[in-house]
């Protein structure tokens, strides 16, 4: 199976999440946290990555993370490279110590509130986990970010950055006064939550407006690969169908009405499928149903068909060039 796509730009937002191999412990104590935490400063000096968020639980992490340079992919090979190695060495173990591939949600970074919904949700995971007893407060699970957005400045990694969060929450200053106002409404809406938000991994692949993903569709348009099937590429991949289905009628002079009017197999239809099998991905079910083309083995005929005339045009051609 083909690995996911990973989409970089340079300033683009994720929220990155792995487990361990079989839900097993990566942080079976204190210090096996600490040791991550010092691996992931070492990841962002060498990477200029700029933290929002982190959350450190028993078998599982969350981390907000924007890379300003592109490179969120050969970050984290190196952060979840170093921590398997220096994990096994510490434990006496070898081998995988994740399951698998991180999974990396792309988060609008515009300030409508999408870095806002994703950093509350790490920030709340212990408590949506039960880890805190109700007469604890947020601020006492350690292994969070959160206890450092209340802490002064100078108390916290160079590498968190603080503002972007306060900001999304209406609090314009990293303040005393913001700070306690920041406590004081992340308290408010833990206690007053019954059920948990909607796990953003469970939501689809990228969080944010219709226009932010819009942008992002164009860009994986054109760096995926055919063999490529992930839920972002998939929806590319249609998107451009559409794109081309509605090039093909301007340039025309038909709307979708003219292509019910036409026969199924009429030249023009054909010529849109066989540019839609060139360039894109969809299936012969979606361009037979786009096209009005009838069922999808109708039109694998038709097509077949056409490829064997032009195979048989191009050899008549080569004859008449070659005598």
């Amino acid at each position: 199976m083909a690995r996911k796509l990973r989409v970089q730009y340079p300033g683009a937002i994720y929220h990155v999440m792995n487990r361990g191999d079989r839900r097993e412990a990566i942080f079976p104590g204190e210090e096996d946290r600490r040791l991550f935490m010092t691996t992931l400063e070492e990841a962002c000096a060498k990477t200029d990555w700029q933290v929002h968020a982190w959350c450190l639980m028993i078998n599982h992490f969350h981390l907000v993370i924007e890379t300003p340079r592109a490179n969120v992919v050969a970050g984290m090979q190196w952060l979840l490279g170093v921590y398997t190695n220096r994990f096994n060495r510490r434990h006496k173990e070898f081998g995988h110590l994740f399951s698998g591939r991180y999974k990396a949600l792309v988060v609008d970074g515009s300030g409508n509130g999408y870095l806002k919904t994703v950093c509350d949700y790490v920030h709340l995971n212990p408590a949506r986990a039960g880890l805190l007893e109700d007469v604890q407060t947020l601020q006492s699970y350690p292994w969070s970010s959160y206890p450092f957005y209340l802490r002064d400045p100078s108390q916290r990694p160079a590498w968190l950055r603080v503002d972007r969060l306060l900001g999304e929450w209406g609090i314009p200053m990293d303040s005393p006064a913001g700070r306690e106002e920041f406590g004081g409404r992340m308290e408010i809406r833990r206690q007053c939550e019954k059920h948990p938000e909607i796990d953003p991994y469970q939501a689809g692949w990228c969080v944010g407006s219709e226009e932010f993903r819009k942008e992002l569709l164009a860009q994986i348009s054109q760096a995926a690969r055919p063999w490529h099937n992930d839920p972002e590429v998939r929806e590319s991949s249609l998107a451009k169908a559409e794109r081309i289905v509605e090039e093909e009628l301007q340039r025309s002079g038909w709307t979708t009405l003219h292509l019910a009017a036409l026969r199924k197999g009429h030249p023009c239809k054909l010529a849109i499928a066989e540019r839609l099998r060139r360039e894109t991905t969809v299936t012969l079910k979606w361009i037979a149903a786009r096209l009005q083309m009838g069922a999808p083995s109708h039109l694998a005929c038709l097509l077949h068909r056409a490829n064997q005339d032009t195979n048989t045009n191009n050899r008549a051609k080569s004859e008449n060039t070659l005598f």
